[in-house]
């Protein structure tokens, strides 16, 4: 089986110091610069699993590449170069510790908290009468407080305003950035026979300016549907047919494990990360329409540090 990259300590020139996350590396460099390297490892039901998923990695940065590409014109971006596929760097910011999310239909967490009887999420008051996975009349911002542990918290705009999380002209900013981003990601969605149902943005501070950082529209940050047949699911009262990395967690809850105390988290025979990798690639290839190009060395850890060597000699 394909090499993957689970965990490694990379030392990059310049380097002050590093941050790792379920599954990107972040280090930082002493001229301002983030490298952000893209592992393998997979996360689930907050999580990390045992076995890393070769290519995860590339498909996450190469996707998250595409959009903020695609996006540029809407909202300046952290990015600056991608020296390798596993490997992004960009400019540092000062993170905002809230994570705007928006919703396209009534999904995931807002359906949970839906069919729990609540119609007010994060302040934002959704409609009676929704099944689940219908469409809003208009996408609705949810936004979370960031946890430096654990679940991230729903907070209301005005709790964010009233406690001073994020000034008002910068909020209103990130409000219209979300909106302008996921309209965009909708119709390139569309293009490409999905619908965009779901997703997260993340913004930093640059000399008092709002960007965007992080990854955007990617299979890990949001959720899809196949258009086609939607309409008739919903009519049936079906499952959507969903383009993410939910058939993991079903996995994981078929084999009892749903990140709950006591658990046991299975580990994932070499059949099931083949399947799980092959369907990544899927991913990649129906959201962007490109084809996927496996990178062809063998040593990942050679390649990156020798890439990204390269590009800070540049």
């Amino acid at each position: 089986m394909k090499e993957a990259l689970k965990n490694h300590e990379f030392n990059f020139k310049g380097q002050t110091s590093v941050y790792h996350g379920k599954v990107r590396d972040v280090y930082s460099l002493n001229d301002g610069r983030l490298i952000m390297v893209a592992s393998d490892r997979i996360s689930a039901f907050d999580h990390i699993l045992p076995r890393p998923i070769p290519f995860k990695g590339q498909v996450l940065n190469q996707v998250a590449t595409y959009f903020l590409k695609a996006t540029a014109d809407i909202v300046p971006n952290w990015l600056l170069a991608t020296p390798d596929v596993n490997v992004s760097v960009g400019v540092e910011c000062e993170p905002i510790r809230v994570e705007m999310v928006i919703r396209g239909y009534l999904s995931g967490h807002a359906a949970r908290e839906y069919h729990l009887g609540k119609r007010m999420l994060c302040g934002v008051e959704m409609p009676e009468g929704m099944k689940e996975n219908d469409a809003f009349p208009t996408p609705i911002i949810t936004p979370a407080v960031k946890a430096e542990e654990g679940h991230d918290e729903d907070i209301s705009r005005e709790d964010i305003l009233a406690h001073g999380h994020v000034p008002e002209a910068i909020y209103l900013q990130m409000e219209a950035y979300t909106r302008a981003l996921f309209a965009r990601g909708t119709q390139m969605a569309k293009e490409r026979g999905l619908i965009l149902v779901d997703t997260k943005y993340e913004f930093g501070l640059k000399d008092g300016q709002v960007i965007l950082i992080d990854e955007i529209h990617t299979p890990d940050s949001s959720r899809y549907f196949y258009a086609d047949g939607y309409e008739e699911r919903q009519r049936n009262g079906e499952p959507q047919k969903q383009l993410s990395k939910e058939f993991v967690r079903q996995w994981l809850i078929e084999q009892g494990f749903q990140g709950l105390e006591g658990q046991q988290m299975p580990v994932m025979p070499d059949d099931f990360v083949e399947l799980v990798s092959q369907r990544y690639i899927e991913l990649y290839e129906k959201i962007t329409g490109e084809s996927f190009i496996k990178d062809a060395q063998e040593d990942m850890i050679a390649r990156i540090n020798e890439r990204v060597s390269a590009y800070l000699m540049s």
